[in-house]
């Protein structure tokens, strides 16, 4: 049995800004390469071409002979990768539209059993769902014409539910538009890594195709990783420079000694409190109201000096280097805390939805600035790498339930207190207690995150 993998981004960087030139050629790609991504969207992104996208090859052989790569001058090596860059994002809209669709069957109340089962049946056959959508005579594969036959007895009124699917399409599938020219895709076969000697310094970094024949432009890199995949180059028009990301297969650490189930709370203040009381990032708030002071006090600023074109370059630099620094922080913290607690499984509550501005303008800076998509996407990536399953359990009322008796306490602050059995515990605590319980007793939300074979 082969070993379990992910795929993590890993990036690279310019060392210095690239001439106004070489940023313009570069440009050009991304300008056309975004050009035929928004041809692709508008010419297949309707229900009429469903059949044609997977897998693909048919929108491929259309585009080649639509003429469009020789009226912009773009190489193959851009071109083909812009059609299937594009082809793929229509096809997660596609798996969004199913999964909406499919959620809506199971929840309305007159359909009968066998109504869902032929909804659901035909939702998930690709020429089925195409000639319904289409309103043509149904196709179904060979191999399930029987089944297919079977469960359209059962069904009193077809062409209803027929046109419920069509009706459900309208309502979940837009249109899907781009104008967003800042970066594309290269094939192996348009860079190569190398040094270039100038004069007495020779620099290290990467040369890609133009398009222009046989021309290529040098980006000095801060490494000297050299990578043999698909990229993806990200323009930064401002400052002239580029940030190149690569995806990266990882084969999934398994540790032996990491047996324990570990409830965990998630806060603004501090990071992460376990069951036991251990907590992670404690002075991750800290940090944030740092980034929050700096960003009202220059909003502050910007406003009161608008009128005299004050730039906003030190702003963002500043900015930018203050969300490093909480990124490291949160890192360095997760590192530490999967050491520590060499967990099987965490359970912790869905985090909370973004609340509405208040009157309060600290607290409304306080929660834009709280990196929970990173601290989320980075705690999601790095139990993925060490074979760690994440459960996520209802959160309802996960802060007022004691978790001794199971009544309902109070809090203050920080401290908790069950108006029934009189435990005291912290607030934190007491809510990663409930999670651990709550995940045991299966009182648990439908969205896990295990690490699978080859995902």
């Amino acid at each position: 049995m082969e070993p379990a993998t992910i795929v993590k981004t890993i990036h690279q960087y310019s060392k210095t800004s690239l001439p106004d030139e070489d940023m313009q050629k570069l440009q050009e790609i991304a300008d056309d390469y975004n050009a035929v991504k928004e041809y692709v969207y508008q010419r297949y992104g309707g229900i009429h071409s469903l059949s044609k996208i997977y897998p693909g090859y048919t929108v491929q052989n259309e585009m080649t002979q639509s003429g469009r790569r020789t009226e912009l001058g773009l190489p193959s090596v851009y071109f083909y990768l812009a059609v299937f860059d594009a082809l793929g994002d229509i096809k997660t809209q596609w798996t969004r539209v199913r999964s909406e669709i499919l959620r809506r069957i199971m929840k309305n109340k007159e359909f009968t059993q066998e109504d869902r089962h032929y909804l659901r049946f035909v939702t998930k056959i690709n020429t089925c769902f195409s000639s319904i959508l289409c309103g043509k005579n149904v196709e179904i594969p060979k191999e399930m014409e029987s089944k297919y036959e079977q469960l359209l007895a059962e069904i009193s009124d077809v062409e209803k539910l027929h046109r419920y699917l069509r009706r459900q399409v309208r309502k979940n599938l837009h249109k899907m538009h781009t104008d967003k020219a800042d970066g594309f895709f290269i094939a192996e076969r348009a860079y190569r890594y190398g040094q270039q000697d100038e004069g007495n310094n020779a620099s290290y970094g990467i040369f890609v195709a133009t398009k222009e024949k046989r021309q290529r432009i040098f980006i000095p890199l801060t490494d000297t990783n050299q990578y043999k995949k698909q990229l993806y180059i990200k323009l930064n028009a401002e400052n002239n420079t580029v940030e190149i990301a690569i995806p990266k297969v990882l084969e999934v650490q398994c540790h032996d000694e990491y047996v324990k189930e570990v409830g965990l709370s998630i806060g603004i203040w501090q990071m992460f409190t376990t069951h036991e009381g251990h907590v992670y990032g404690e002075h991750l708030g800290e940090l944030h109201m740092e980034l929050a002071d700096f960003i009202r006090e220059s909003n502050k600023t910007y406003r009161r000096e608008k009128q005299n074109n004050p730039g906003r370059k030190k702003y963002q630099n500043k900015k930018a280097r203050l969300e490093a620094r909480i990124h490291d922080y949160i890192n360095q913290e997760l590192n530490r805390m999967l050491e520590t607690e060499q967990p099987k499984v965490f359970y912790l509550p869905k985090l909370p939805k973004s609340m509405p501005a208040g009157v309060n303008k600290n607290i409304n800076y306080s929660l834009n600035v709280w990196q929970r998509g990173y601290i989320r996407k980075r705690f999601t990536q790095k139990c993925r790498e060490n074979n760690i399953e994440i459960v996520e359990v209802i959160g309802k009322d996960i802060s007022r339930e004691c978790s001794r008796c199971g009544a309902q306490g109070t809090y203050v602050k920080d401290d908790f207190t069950c108006s029934q059995c009189g435990y005291e515990i912290d607030k934190k605590q007491n809510a990663a207690a409930n999670a651990l319980h709550r995940g045991k007793t299966g009182r648990r939300l439908n969205k896990t995150y295990p690490v699978s074979d080859n995902s």
